[in-house]
């Protein structure tokens, strides 16, 4: 389409010109608004094609993955990954239901049309707003009935709808600043609605024009639109939209209604708001005066602390930037009069507080701070808080806040650090002191994460004065074990233990301590907290509060319990997981400092935290150092893990249900097939989980642990509680073994009588439990150091969780604490995943945050429950029968029959037509026809369940006691036991090295250089391409890549250290530049002799000086790839008169000597 006539459309669109470099959505958006009162039908079609348009522009955007194309899927992807707050989900939802209602006549078609419009523009605002962080109020126009096209019967039956909509047009267009009186504001708001609706009336034949004008060119436009190559979206750039988006949902406040919502938030947070005329600063500790006088102009709100004057709220209408207000709002702070003054907290500075406030956005600058930087806080700060900062800038007056504290902190005291922990908090100690709002700290799985948190916790408390801080743990039974690393840290000054002198608690049912100073929680009970939810108690293992699944984003409002500046710092432990979509908001609610820990950052983690990573250890970094052990595999294969098995016909087999553990037996009619990926979950295969576990323990001390006669601490990892059961019942018996040796630790453990605290302590401390059995409930954080062996019976397809997982293996012990549960031991140096699944040879996924999953379906019972109601659109229609068809081919034939029975056909024929109704073939004539058509349709197709009540009642019971088929005849047959060769990890490793390589080659800055042979790297693309190969799933350093090309003997240089320069000789190498693999260093090392080789033989000569300066800049070279201008004014260079002393050396040839080294040494 031709831009030059988009942009008229838009100027003649009332409703949708702000879109005008968006042009289908224009091109829908205006077509549906011309033609709201010539064919309703088609307008309505329009709103529809708009809101599919704008779908698919927010997929690309966000990089979500949805289930399919379809509308519906690219919502649901959407609202599940947080991008649509359950507003704008709805608004989506009412554009895609169009015309599944009933219309009974033209008035409705008409009104419905126009409210479907309605929804356009406001989809269009939300999505103009996510784009542009532009707040400032749009009003719809409302388009009135022409009176040649429109019967009389019609307008009068819209005018109710279209005074409405004028009226809320006048609510955006109404002004308060400058204006005298409120009434002559509204007056003039009318006014200009009014004005407003008659331009847009008069517009509409021109847009009708050229809407036909356009017509030929939509389809081709439609077409590239489609078959667009989504742009490559960074982790930070999605962060940043989704966080737009968020806000965007919420409708800018117009400037009576800002008034009214900042007087409400006052009050919540404790302040008393009063006019001038009804003034009593004795009211409260906290009060907020309206429409103040003051030498520099009229402020909104001066707040009084304790009778003092401490600060200025300014209030501006939503939309306004805070950060644009901050001129003025400095001119209040310091324009008190000579009076005003008097009462101030300190009469000869400025006022140390203050805000701006939209009354859906609050910015907040202390200007006790040493260097005054605004900040966005969810409220006002409760007047104890300020007089709380007042008493500390009066106690310390050169470091008055916790921000000129954290710039004054004393050095550290390293002894019982290892070194990866003292980089990580003087790290984070250094994005502290400059105001870093989120830093990330990643640190090997058992290279001790908590004990950092703990050590920079003291500090922030002793020496920078931190009231409190919150640590989150990833899960509920994390929280005793992260307290007793708190109450066992001892201090190093006066030797005392933490909790001696700081209060540490975990978050209750009954609140949190005014006197805490560390409270450990997982976001759930803080969730549950913040929300007035009574909590359960701390040690009860429940499973919902470990789960990180939520219907809908996490929404918080105010709680003068847990008011905002509770926390000065907060610590996310696992912090892969608590901090993305839909759980956001619980940290962002807190103004305070967020610290996240985890040994497996994946981009969003980075996003959240604003590529603000103050410190890395990677697991390599931590076997190398003696931090972490290494791992060796073992794989063990068989013939129905590999393939499956089938049962034949005529067997008697037990059926379990999966809810009440109840089996009954059953003849099978058919032969029953199952696959590999099902065993352990919906089939137990007996001959399989004993020839596995037998396999281990006769291969256990002759290959995987030769020599040895003890049974390693081994940790089972399977698929769900009743395959755990199962495991433990099959060791017992394979081991010969009795209850002590083996033990399950599962979410069902407690309600089975086991205390899982008490059996996860066992399993540490204890020689006679050598095995437990788990899912979930140990997966991550949880230590036992002992552990040997990791045993994979259950699939994982999350790298990031694999990661976890392998970890609880990783950690050292002492050997004599070895020793003493593992008497046949000596010292742990390694540990060993058994692998009976293929998970170390799955390509697992690049992990997501939970909430971040595909589709987020709707429940069988909900989708029953809308074919009771005939309320299901033809999407859901099809999602029902989708699931009926998976449950069918789940039933016994006992079931299917009594289904038939009660339904009075197959399940199948019920699902045949369901789905044949969802047919393009029929389902698109219907919609042609109109939606009563739509409705006749699906109605026919769901009327054998609506109309039965007790069929579907009876799906659902059987649904809830789905049962686990258990395999007792086929006996299961060895393919190979074997350890997993390191050349062949290395070959695996080489060949996903290479595969990175292309796949990535036009999205990563680094790795264009070498493709398309232009430009030059620099260092920092590097250390870029280095980070993101260090995340899972690869986690490769230079190190780990070259140890793999050693192994395969495609290099004569050993592996040794590496650096991030050595990424260039790999990449050189794998791409066929270089013949020959050799460090960095060496070839930059025989390029430069070759370059002087070359010179001599040119007739230049250099001076002793001049070749000094020469040997640096290569060794520069080496280590930074390059060199430019500013290097040389650090070390060594400044030995010699830094850059002058170069220019000085060299003469007219220093500049363009520079160039020919970078280009002739890393060519």
């Amino acid at each position: 389409m031709d831009p030059r006539q988009i942009r008229r459309l838009a100027e003649q669109s009332a409703n949708f010109g702000f879109l005008k470099d968006h042009p289908l959505l224009v091109w829908y958006g205006a077509g549906a608004e011309s033609l709201i009162y010539v064919d309703a039908q088609a307008a309505m079609f329009k709103a529809r094609t708009f809101g599919d348009v704008l779908a698919r522009d927010l997929v690309r955007r966000t990089q979500v993955t949805p289930v399919s194309n379809s509308f519906f899927h690219q919502v649901q992807a959407l609202h599940t990954a947080g991008a649509l707050t359950a507003k704008v989900y709805a608004a989506f939802d009412r554009l895609r239901d169009t015309g599944n209602k009933a219309v009974h006549d033209h008035l409705g078609e008409v009104r419905e049309a126009l409210e479907l419009l309605r929804t356009c523009f406001e989809l269009g605002v939300w999505y103009h707003r996510a784009l542009t962080d532009d707040r400032s109020p749009i009003g719809f126009v409302p388009p009135t009935p022409p009176p040649a096209q429109v019967p009389a019967s019609i307008a009068e039956g819209l005018r109710a709808e279209i005074e409405r909509y004028k009226q809320e047009l006048a609510e955006t267009k109404l002004l308060l600043d400058g204006q005298p009186s409120l009434a002559l504001a509204k007056a003039q708001a009318t006014a200009a609605a009014e004005q407003a609706v008659r331009e847009a009336d008069a517009r509409r034949p021109q847009a009708a024009a050229l809407l036909a004008s356009l017509e030929p060119a939509v389809e081709a436009a439609q077409q590239a639109f489609d078959s667009a190559k989504p742009a490559k979206v960074s982790a930070a750039k999605r962060e940043e939209f989704i966080s737009r988006a968020r806000r965007a949902s919420q409708e800018p406040l117009n400037e009576v209604q800002t008034r009214a919502e900042i007087d409400r938030q006052l009050i919540a947070a404790g302040w008393q708001v009063q006019d001038t005329n009804q003034l009593n600063l004795y009211a409260g500790p906290g009060v907020a005066v309206r429409e103040v006088t003051l030498a520099t102009g009229r402020a909104d709100y001066l707040l009084y602390v304790n009778q003092r004057l401490v600060g200025v709220i300014e209030a501006k209408r939503e939309g306004t930037a805070p950060r644009g207000v901050e001129a003025q709002l400095d001119r209040y702070l310091n324009g008190l009069t000579a009076e005003q003054r008097f009462s101030a907290w300190r009469r000869d500075a400025a006022l140390p507080f203050g805000y701006v406030a939209t009354g859906t956005e609050t910015a907040f600058v202390n200007r006790l701070d040493p260097f005054p930087r605004t900040r966005e806080v969810f409220s006002f700060h409760r007047p104890e808080t300020l007089a709380r900062w007042m008493r500390e800038a009066d106690d310390e007056p050169d470091a008055p806040t916790l921000r000129a504290r954290l710039r004054r902190m004393p050095a550290l005291d390293r002894l019982g650090l290892r070194p990866a922990q003292v980089d990580a908090v003087e790290g984070l100690e250094r994005s502290l002191a400059v105001d870093r709002p989120r830093a990330l700290i990643q640190m090997a799985t058992g290279a001790g994460k908590t004990f950092t948190a703990v050590t920079a916790s003291y500090r922030l408390l002793k020496h920078a004065r931190a009231r409190r801080i919150l640590f989150l743990v990833d899960r509920n039974n994390l929280g005793k074990q992260t307290l007793r690393e708190y109450a066992g840290y001892q201090t190093p000054d006066d030797g005392r233990k933490f909790t001696e002198l700081y209060t540490v608690d975990r978050l209750s049912g009954t609140g949190m301590l005014d006197s805490s100073n560390v409270v450990i929680s997982t976001i759930q009970r803080l969730y549950g907290a913040l929300r007035g939810t009574e909590l359960p108690d701390v040690d009860l293992d429940d499973r919902a509060y470990d789960s990180y699944d939520l219907d809908e984003p996490a929404e918080v409002g105010y709680n003068p319990q847990l008011p905002p500046e509770t926390f000065d710092l907060i610590v996310v432990d696992e912090c892969h997981r608590s901090i993305y979509g839909k759980w956001r908001a619980v940290i962002e609610y807190f103004d305070a400092f967020v610290v996240g820990l985890t040994a497996t950052p994946v981009k969003q983690t980075l996003g959240f935290f604003q590529q603000n990573l103050v410190s890395e250890y990677t697991y390599e970094q931590a076997v190398a150092d003696g931090v972490n052990v290494n791992f060796d595999v073992y794989r063990i294969k068989t013939e129905i893990t590999e393939s499956g098995q089938k049962i034949e016909a005529g067997t008697v087999v037990p059926l379990r249900d999966r809810r009440t553990r109840a089996e009954r037996y059953q003849e099978l009619e058919d032969d029953f097939t199952y696959a590999g990926r099902q065993v352990g979950r919906s089939v137990i295969s007996k001959g399989q989980l004993k020839l596995v576990l037998e396999t281990f323990r006769d291969r256990l001390f002759d290959e995987i642990f030769p020599g040895r006669s003890t049974v390693p601490k081994t940790l089972i990892f399977a698929c769900d509680d009743n395959h755990a059961e199962e495991i433990v019942a099959m060791v017992r018996l394979v081991f010969g073994r009795g209850n002590d040796f083996v033990k399950k630790i599962t979410y069902s453990s407690r309600r089975d009588g086991d205390n899982p605290d008490t059996l996860i302590q066992a399993f540490r401390n204890s020689p006679e439990m050598r095995i437990a059995v788990t899912v979930d409930m140990i997966a991550t954080g949880t230590d036992v150091r002992p552990l040997e062996c990791v045993f994979f019976l259950r699939p994982v397809r999350s790298a990031t969780y694999f990661e976890q997982m392998k970890g609880r293996g990783a950690r050292t012990i002492d050997p004599a604490d070895f020793q003493s549960v593992t008497p046949d031991a000596e010292v742990k140096d390694r540990f060993v995943i058994v692998d009976a699944v293929g998970v170390t040879e799955a390509d697992l996924d690049e992990a997501v945050p939970l909430q971040r999953h595909t589709e987020q379906q709707i429940s069988l019972r909900d989708l029953l429950r809308k074919a009771g109601t005939l309320t299901a659109n033809p999407d859901e229609v099809a999602t029902l029968a989708s699931r009926l068809s998976r449950l069918d081919r789940q039933l016994t034939d006992d079931e299917r029959a009594e289904l038939a029975e009660l339904g009075g056909q197959p399940l199948t024929g019920i699902v045949r037509g369901l789905v044949d109704a969802v047919a393009p073939e029929q389902l698109n004539p219907a919609t042609l026809a109109g939606p009563e058509a739509v409705r006749d349709l699906l109605a026919g197709a769901l009327r054998p369940l609506a109309a039965n009540p007790q069929l579907r009642e009876r799906i659902l019971e059987i649904r809830r006691a789905h049962d686990i088929t258990i395999d007792e005849v086929n006996v299961d047959r060895l393919v190979s036991a074997a350890g997993v060769p390191a050349a062949e990890r290395a070959q695996v490793t080489v060949r996903s090295w290479h595969d990175y390589l292309e796949q990535h080659r036009d999205e990563i800055t680094a790795l264009q250089v070498f493709y398309e042979g232009k430009g030059r790297i620099s260092y920092d693309q590097l250390k870029e391409l280095a980070a993101r190969i260090a995340r899972p799933p690869q986690a490769w350093t230079p190190e780990s890549l070259w140890k793999a090309y050693v192994l395969l003997g495609r290099t004569s240089e050993q592996a040794g250290p590496r650096g991030v320069t050595d990424l260039v000789a790999l990449i050189r190498y794998e791409l066929g530049i270089d013949q020959e693999l050799r460090p960095y260093r060496a070839s930059i090392e025989e390029r430069f002799r070759g370059w002087l080789l070359r010179q001599q033989q040119a007739g230049a000569t250099f001076t002793a000086d001049q070749v000094w300066w020469l040997e640096r800049i290569k060794d520069v070279i080496a280590v930074s790839v390059e060199i430019m201008p500013d290097d040389l004014e650090g070390a060594p260079f400044t030995e010699r008169g830094g850059i002058d002393g170069y220019a000085g050396e060299f003469g007219d040839r220093a500049e363009p000597l520079l160039d020919e080294l970078n280009e002739e040494l890393t060519a």
